[in-house]
Formats: C-alpha cells, sequence, structure tokens
C-alpha cells in the first residue's frame, strides 16, 4: 500500500479513523471525508502528528455533487485515485410499524447511494489502476436483524452493488472487497437514528465487549492487500451468516432472541 492514494468515506471517527491510520502507517497518501468539520480537522491533525500524509475533505457523502469534487480534489491532489473505501454510514434503531419513513430514506441515502455516488466518480481512476473498490457493509447485510429495518436494507443493498461490479470488472483487474464486521465498538450506536429521526445518544450494547476499530482496521487491511472478495469478522458474526445460509428458520429464532436482550429493545 505504500504510495498509494486511498480515498475512505467517514474517515474522521470509528472504523474510517482507524483505517486511515492503517493504511496511513503502511505509507498510502490519504484523502478522509466527513460531515461533521471539527471532528475532520481533529482526525486529519492526529494522522498527521502520526507522520501520515493526509487531507480532509469536508462531505456529506449522500450528495452527489459532494462526491463528485471528493474524486476531483483527489485527483488535483495526487493525481490519481488507487483504492476507495466507502466507509461513510449511519445506523437506526426502531420496529418497522413505529419508524417514519423517512428515517429509512435517511439511512438508504448515506449507507447505499453514497457508496454509489462514490464509486461511480472514482471508478475511472480505479479501472486505469487496477486499483480496489472496498464496502464496509455488515452482517446485517447477510442477515437481517430485528430493529434496524433501514440499516439491514442499505446493507443488503450495499452487498449486491459490490457483488455486480466484482463480477462486471472480474476480467479487468480491478479488486472488490465486501468487509462485514460484526458489532464494534465505534459511536454508531449512539448516533444511530431513533424512530423519529433522533439520535439514540446511548448504546444498548456493552461497548467494551465488541471488536475494537483499530482490530477491525487490521482485518480489513489484510484483506484489501491480499485482494479478498468478502471478509466476515467475528464468531457472532460468522454464525449468523451459517445459520442464515442452512437454517434461515433457526437463524430467525436466534437472531429475534439475541437482538430482544438489548436494553430498551424495540422489537417485541
Amino acid at each position: 500500500m505504500k504510495d498509494k492514494v486511498v480515498i475512505i468515506t467517514g474517515g474522521s471517527s470509528g472504523i474510517g479513523k482507524a483505517l486511515a491510520f492503517e493504511f496511513g502507517r503502511n505509507g498510502s497518501k490519504l484523502l478522509i471525508t466527513g460531515r461533521n468539520k471539527h471532528d475532520l480537522d481533529e482526525a486529519v491533525n492526529e494522522l498527521r502528528q502520526d507522520g501520515i500524509e493526509v487531507t480532509g475533505f469536508n462531505a456529506d457523502v449522500s450528495n452527489e455533487e459532494d462526491n463528485k469534487r471528493m474524486a476531483q480534489e483527489a485527483i488535483r491532489l495526487y493525481g490519481t485515485i488507487d483504492i476507495l473505501i466507502n466507509n461513510a454510514g449511519i445506523s437506526m434503531r426502531s420496529s418497522f410499524e413505529d419508524v417514519q419513513l423517512d428515517v429509512v430514506k435517511k439511512v438508504m441515502d448515506i449507507n447505499f447511494y453514497g457508496a454509489v455516488y462514490a464509486t461511480h466518480y472514482c471508478l475511472p481512476e480505479i479501472i486505469k489502476n487496477k486499483g480496489s473498490i472496498v464496502g464496509i457493509s455488515s452482517i446485517a447485510g447477510f442477515r437481517g436483524l430485528p430493529g434496524r429495518t433501514g440499516y439491514s436494507a442499505s446493507k443488503f443493498a450495499l452487498n449486491g452493488f459490490l457483488e455486480v461490479l466484482r463480477t462486471e470488472y472480474l476480467h479487468r483487474g480491478v479488486h472488490v472487497l465486501t468487509a462485514c464486521p460484526g458489532f464494534t465498538a465505534t459511536n454508531i450506536r449512539m448516533r444511530a437514528l431513533l424512530a423519529d429521526g433522533q439520535e439514540q445518544k446511548e448504546s444498548p450494547r456493552k461497548e467494551d465487549k465488541e471488536m475494537t476499530p483499530q482490530e477491525c482496521a487490521r482485518h480489513i487491511y489484510r484483506a484489501t492487500v491480499k485482494r479478498k472478495h468478502i471478509l466476515i469478522l467475528t464468531f457472532e458474526g460468522k454464525l449468523a451468516v451459517f445459520l442464515n445460509k442452512w437454517w434461515p428458520w433457526l437463524a430467525d429464532e436466534v437472531v429475534f432472541k439475541y437482538m430482544a436482550k438489548e436494553a430498551n429493545a424495540p422489537i417485541r
């Protein structure tokens, strides 16, 4: 990854920020994006203090024009784009019967269309360089999670999108990785949207028991270097995917009981 130009959407916190450190420490040149300029500037400063070459780009991934300008800025600064990591994402937590539908749309606009827009504008350079497109999906993209309707739907859509790209560019040297973390200790659950669109503020899970963003980033980095196609992380995640494939009726029961144990679970 030395001297490779890497774009990371949502690179100012969580897995995105950990990925920036992982790729940066291995010699990559970075452009990271974020909606919150204060958080973005802080992340850039931390990365530069670690000797990493990085530029911050204030952007809303759900805005098509922002993605176009992001790709143009990376090319202006570094001359090309080798790797795009579609990391920006948001979650939600509500039963489907209670959720306001604009919440589902907002999640879909960020998690799915954000990746579509970013990939579209970075693709010509990635094709030219036989580079990589990485999508940070989720176990929820293989197995629907009750109380996470919009989130699971957006990740299923992302998985399908990445699968199509992997097949379309199979003989053109483009690498496509679908990376599916399990529950990871980031702020995504604190910022998850409730039924009315307000942020949850508190995590319903024991964050200290989850995989760290740094560990997650190391797995994704190695999978990118090895040009793997699919990465499924955590024992729980692998079990959920396995059960859903071979015994979907059993997966329904297991997943319902597991998710119902969360504090203030929206399912009943």
